[in-house]
């Protein structure tokens, strides 16, 4: 390893706060890291961290050494972008990150048919539910619902991300079909949880165009959305779900939507989103592939609800929600 990497090192190790977690991101021995780090600080001839059993943190010179070892990632990250446009096909590695439903039923296809495109790229892809660093970990490109405005990240609306209420044909015989509000929030109800947030309240508009909200009667709580999905066609319980989470429930007469007359707000937007504005070939290719997947004006997912742009339509600009 030299200079420039223990430098590019060093970096991680700032950024994760942890020497452990640095070595987790990269897959090596904890001790190695450490290694080059104090071979660094020789180089150097400064402490950069200042190291006890339980915490590090960054000496004043390591501080200002941080700030340079920025500025080289983003040198070396640029040099690398515009080389790679040069290319005429795509090559190297791509790594990518995404919320588990849409990465499992959407990402995890069109990595599968990219792959059948140009069998020389190597993929990484990562299903997690939670907010990542996607520089810090260097991934190429992230799916998420919902949009940052604070981020220094680049955003590519892919489609939206409408609501609906569902419910098992049993479950509407023995319970009765809710005609309003009240009578849904009494109905038992299957809702995401995950992280101590609980998705139990959701933004519709009244007859007067006002905002509201309906309140579930959470029964069952899980992280896990086809599990609300299983949970609904049990017939035990309804559940609110987005309309990409429907496969041919529907279709199939599995699950009904009801309350359709009342007016949903949406539950966001699903987004590509990367580092950098100039995206590599390798990047772009596959957000062509995967926006062709989910298509380019009316999801796919939309197309298998029957009428669904009659549904739940709403009468203001919905507020954008925040799952990723």
């Amino acid at each position: 390893m030299g200079f420039t990497e223990r430098l590019l090192l060093f970096l991680r190790v700032a950024e994760a706060k942890s020497f452990t977690s640095a070595a987790e991101q990269m897959q090596v021995n904890r001790s190695m890291v450490s290694k080059q780090i104090h071979k660094l600080e020789n180089e150097l001839g400064i402490r950069l961290l200042n190291r006890t059993t339980r915490s590090m943190s960054l000496t004043n010179a390591g501080n200002e050494i941080l700030v340079q070892a920025k500025r080289l990632r983003t040198v070396l990250d640029e040099t690398r972008l515009q080389a790679q446009c040069f290319h005429s096909k795509p090559m190297g590695s791509l790594r990518i990150n995404s919320t588990c439903h849409f990465g499992r039923h959407y990402v995890q296809k069109a990595v599968v048919h990219y792959q059948t495109l140009y069998p020389d790229i190597s993929i990484e892809l990562r299903l997690e539910d939670k907010m990542v660093d996607l520089i810090a970990e260097n991934f190429d490109i992230g799916f998420r619902t919902g949009y940052s405005a604070d981020s220094s990240l680049i955003y590519r609306k892919l489609a939206r991300n409408r609501l609906l209420i569902v419910a098992s044909p049993d479950f509407l015989q023995r319970q009765g079909t809710p005609q309003s509000v009240a009578e849904l929030e009494q109905l038992p109800a299957a809702v995401y949880s995950f992280n101590g947030r609980l998705m139990d309240k959701f933004k519709y508009y009244d007859t007067n165009g006002e905002e509201s909200y309906l309140h579930l009667n959470a029964i069952y709580k899980t992280n896990e959305q086809d599990g609300m999905l299983e949970a609904a066609i049990s017939g035990n319980m309804l559940a609110v779900v987005t309309a990409e989470m429907i496969n041919d429930e529907i279709l199939e007469g599995k699950l009904i939507p009801v309350m359709t007359h009342i007016n949903l707000a949406d539950f966001g937007t699903f987004y590509a989103v990367y580092p950098h504005r100039d995206l590599p070939l390798k990047s772009r290719l596959f957000l062509d592939v995967i926006q062709q997947m989910i298509g380019e004006g009316t999801p796919v997912w939309e197309q298998r609800i029957p009428e669904f742009e009659t549904l739940y339509v709403t009468t203001k600009n919905p507020s954008v929600l925040n799952l990723s």
